[in-house]
């Protein structure tokens, strides 16, 4: 610009001025444009400077709130997201893969894929929550519903979104955040269903303090409805208050009391029983536990207190104890008339029968009188039958506990057979006998060669005289018990009419002249002696079979 000024010049005023004028004008020219140019080039500076250091300030306020969302997105266990609404492109943090289970490749960028994640129940109400507060017509929102996970499971969620708007007002942008509650969930459904169970029991709970004050029961924070109608007291007559749960009165057992408030001092669990009475005084029997509950510091929070009405059955107990005074009493008294009958009745019977023996001797020219006596000894022999049974039946309940040995059912068997030698050679029944997988038996050898003897007398007495008579005798090993089966294909019994009957004392089914209805009795009895049972099964003209079971 000076040398194009100094051309000017030099051109249009070079005759009127000299040359050293020209070249101050130059000099002068040219350090005003310098110095207008340095202030200019100084100014824009100032000002860039200035940009700059707005623009550093600026970036490191988006770089410490980077930083920020960043710490939270970690220290957080949400899961956050990001929509543009009018883009409808969604991000999330990568709480959708810790919490949910999807990768990133699995995870879509539409609201759609979002949407269809929530369970169907829930999709309505939530899509209709959300389009509410996006148009404005809610000024909050956050929801719960189910998010389905990449298992295929549902996830209860807490969901919380903020709203971002443009200078005209207009929804752009929303961000959230998801929230895992299943486990609350779950905790709440768990609580409502203790608090169903405890308004509903009939047992009375309380819930009271952890502290004791001046050795009283520590204040009551919750009574349940079943308090209120064994005791008579409303909630608010005494929650809030520090009284004895249960009133005192002339029958109550004090020492249960003092056992109950040691065990409140000692924070110890404590069950009593004891006489209380309801608000109008009517007495009843409670049975009344404290139970300490302690927090995670194992510290005492709370007493809970179940009471239960035990009147009924405190008095069926005294009823029973009565009924066993009295049934012990008359066990007694039955037991001394069995003595009685069976010892005191035989030295006269056994007198009589010698009188009889000796009348056989004298000849008798009366027919009538030889027809009396013959009547007379016939009763004679059957009393003493009679005596002599009751006496086996006594022996064997006075005998509960037999001593035991290993018994060898062969050999047992071997016995029985010798007895009924001359049954069996006349009937020749087919008998088979299996013994190999109990051929020992730790049992009474007296007793079980009795029963054994009683049965096959039976077959052999009731057998069909339409077929062979088949006996099957077996013995088989269960865990620890041995059940010896013993079948018969004789007439058979009708349980239909007399199951309740079989081992009844004198209970006779078939109109056989020996028969006394006294075998089956003796068989369970002496059974039961030993610690087992027996059952029987039995049809009408198809046979018998008794199952007895004994420890082994």
């Amino acid at each position: 610009m000076a040398i194009i000024c100094h051309k000017l010049l030099t051109t249009y005023f070079s005759d009127t001025e000299p040359s050293l004028i020209f070249l101050l004008k130059d000099i002068f020219f040219i350090l005003t444009t310098a110095l207008f140019f340095k202030y200019i080039l100084s100014k824009n500076e100032k000002k860039n400077i200035a940009i700059f250091k707005k623009l550093k300030e600026t970036n490191e306020e988006i770089k410490e709130s980077n930083e920020k969302y960043d710490i939270v997105a970690k220290a957080t266990s949400d899961t956050i997201w990001d929509w543009k609404i009018q883009e409808d492109s969604i991000n999330w943090n990568k709480g959708i893969e810790s919490v949910f289970g999807y990768n990133p490749l699995e995870v879509g960028k539409t609201s759609k894929w979002w949407f269809d994640k929530i369970h169907p129940e829930d999709s309505i109400r939530m899509s209709i929550k959300l389009y509410s507060f996006i148009e404005q017509k809610t000024e909050k929102w956050q929801d719960q519903y189910r998010f389905r996970c990449a298992d295929g499971s549902y996830k209860y969620v807490l969901d919380r979104g903020f709203l971002l708007k443009d200078e005209n007002g207009r929804a752009i942008r929303m961000i959230g955040a998801i929230q895992d509650i299943t486990k609350q969930k779950q905790e709440e459904q768990r609580l409502k269903l203790l608090e169903t169970v405890i308004t509903q029991s009939k047992d009375s709970i309380l819930i009271t303090e952890a502290n004791s004050i001046s050795g009283r029961i520590p204040k009551i924070v919750y009574v349940n409805p079943a308090f209120s109608l064994m005791s008579g007291y409303l909630p608010k007559e005494i929650v809030g208050k520090s009284t004895n749960i249960f009133n005192k009165g002339p029958n109550s057992d004090s020492d249960e009391l003092k056992k109950l408030l040691t065990a409140i001092k000692n924070e110890e669990e404590c069950l009593i029983e004891t006489i209380s009475y309801t608000k109008q005084k009517e007495e009843y029997w409670v049975r009344f536990s404290m139970i300490p509950i302690f927090n995670n510091e194992g510290v005492i929070s709370h007493w809970i207190s179940i009471q239960r009405d035990i009147t009924d059955e405190k008095k069926l107990e005294t009823e029973k104890e009565q009924l066993i005074r009295e049934l012990t009493q008359n066990n007694k008294d039955l037991k001394q008339f069995s003595y009685i009958t069976s010892h005191n009745l035989r030295a006269p019977l056994s007198n009589l029968i010698g009188l009889l023996n000796l009348i056989d001797d004298i000849p008798l020219e009366n027919p009538e009188l030889e027809e009396i006596l013959a009547g007379f000894t016939k009763s004679t022999h059957l009393l003493n039958e009679t005596i002599n049974d009751l006496v086996k039946v006594i022996i064997i309940k006075d005998n509960p506990s037999m001593q035991k040995e290993e018994v060898s059912l062969q050999e047992v068997f071997e016995n029985v057979f010798s007895q009924l030698s001359f049954q069996i050679e006349l009937h020749k029944p087919i008998i088979k006998l299996k013994f190999d997988k109990v051929p020992l038996l730790n049992t009474n050898k007296a007793y079980i060669e009795s029963i054994l003897l009683n049965l096959l007398t039976n077959s052999i007495k009731y057998k069909s005289e339409n077929r062979k008579l088949k006996i099957s005798i077996t013995a088989e090993q269960e865990n620890h018990k041995a059940v010896l089966t013993f079948k018969d294909n004789g007439i058979g019994i009708d349980l239909e009419r007399n199951r309740d009957k079989v081992f009844g004392l004198y209970q006779r089914f078939h109109n056989y002249p020996d028969s006394k209805g006294l075998g089956l009795y003796l068989v369970k009895s002496q059974v039961e002696t030993m610690g087992g049972t027996i059952s029987i099964d039995s049809e009408v003209n198809k046979g018998t079979t008794f199952t007895i079971t004994f420890k082994n």
